[in-house]
């Protein structure tokens, strides 16, 4: 990989791919596309398919186009940090490689950026192939008690707990940007002056809860999160997530397990704590359950 000398873009953007297929290189070419000079970086773990020869055969000779082969899965995270010392602007966005962004998606969405010193990540309309509006694309950070009881499904027993829901879709579209508490992970657009405050993504997350530790730390560290609801993007969701069901929620889990106490468990008595731990890892026993049925019944 040849290191480019052409002008520095007004945005790096980062994308982790891990068997992707064809929609790799459509990311790619939509990101390409932008109104504004980009520069792209493919942080491949590992993958299996074509996808990057693909990539390769369609946006190979671009010199925006830089791929970096990290030869094994590392994880979202890790993959994520590895391709930031190549990245060369000072705005940075995360980007899923099943992700489709517009030809103005970033020249508006920078413009909102450039004009709040006080915002430290910026995340837009993330919407299903059939422009529904996805689910955690706005959301609030999970609660302890709400997040368990939706985990045991307790939640339908206690109605004043399900009027308090982690993701903010039954809420009308705000017509402005507004300030939350999270955003899709999807999608993740900041500045490397940010990450000087706040640090890398977490590599201690495979897969998962990286983004809702991220949200937590920007917060912490007084940069505000905005939500953009009039700028869009398509999202084909979990296109590097179909292999192995079992493993992604094992991997998941494990992150909401280190999320809880990284961020919450020291604000709760050790009972509630390890009763919300053990309650991670029930519901993680009756998901494995149920994907080890449907295998054998395909099967």
């Amino acid at each position: 990989m040849t290191e480019s000398h052409s002008p520095v873009p007004a945005v790096s953007l980062i994308l982790v791919n891990y068997n992707a297929g064809p929609l790799l290189a459509d990311a790619v070419g939509a990101a390409l596309a932008s109104s504004v000079p980009v520069e792209v970086i493919v942080s491949d773990n590992g993958s299996r398919d074509d996808s990057l020869e693909q990539l390769r055969r369609t946006h190979g000779r671009d010199e925006r186009l830089r791929i970096l082969e990290n030869g094994a899965n590392l994880g979202f995270a890790a993959a994520n940090n590895r391709a930031l010392p190549l990245a060369r602007a000072e705005r940075l966005l995360f980007l899923n490689p099943d992700c489709l962004v517009a030809p103005d998606t970033l020249e508006r969405l920078i413009a909102i950026l450039d004009a709040h010193p006080e915002v430290g990540m910026i995340g837009c309309l993330v919407c299903d192939p059939d422009g529904t509006e996805q689910i955690a694309c706005r959301r609030a950070i999970p609660d302890p008690w709400i997040a368990l009881q939706r985990l045991l499904r307790l939640d339908r027993l206690n109605r004043s707990a399900a009027g308090r829901r982690l993701e903010q879709r039954h809420q009308p579209l705000p017509t402005e940007p507004v300030e939350v508490e999270a955003i899709s992970g999807s999608f993740m657009l900041t500045t490397r002056r940010a990450l000087e405050q706040v640090g890398p993504l977490d590599a201690g997350y495979f897969l998962h809860c990286e983004d809702l530790d991220w949200f937590v730390r920007f917060q912490s560290a007084g940069l505000k999160i905005l939500f953009v609801p009039n700028v869009s993007v398509i999202h084909h969701k979990g296109a590097c997530s179909t292999g192995d069901p079992l493993a992604v929620e094992r991997h998941k889990h494990r992150g909401m397990v280190r999320f809880f106490r990284k961020h919450q468990m020291q604000r709760y008595s050790r009972l509630f704590g390890g009763f919300v731990i053990v309650g991670i890892w029930v519901h993680f026993g009756l998901k494995a359950v149920v994907i080890r049925l449907g295998s054998r019944s395909r099967a």
